[in-house]
């Protein structure tokens, strides 16, 4: 177990009958009444870790400047957060001074139509 998994003792409130439905579940199951926070816990962040309105809003706050990269990590993972790090770069990046090409048609010769009527069959 690292340190990570470490447990850390929790206290809040909660309403009477949330915390009898929950110990009549884990009566139910035969589990704790603590793993099944855990448990739900658990799956509400990964859940909500993947929501696109959240990872959105990470990224955004993120962009602005508004949370650092370990948080963005602990929000969405390992692998969106490098996303993000590697876009946040690009965005901030400085654009290329190239200047437009001169008396270049890019649309050079002819236009052609195509017929969708030839089909090779």
């Amino acid at each position: 177990m690292s340190a990570r998994d470490d447990p850390r003792r929790v206290h809040f409130q909660s309403p009477e009958y949330l915390v009898e439905r929950l110990d009549a579940l884990a009566d139910l199951f035969d589990k704790d009444r603590t793993d099944l926070l855990v448990e739900a816990i658990r799956d509400y962040i990964e859940d909500t870790a993947h929501s696109e309105s959240v990872q959105e809003l990470v990224a955004t706050k993120y962009y602005d400047d508004q949370l650092d990269f370990e948080t963005v990590k602990q929000l969405v993972g390992a692998e969106t957060a490098q996303r993000l790090r590697l876009l946040k770069a690009d965005l901030e990046g400085e654009p290329l001074d190239l200047a437009a090409p001169e008396n270049v048609d890019i649309y050079g010769g002819e236009a052609t139509t195509a017929d969708s009527s030839d089909t090779d069959e």
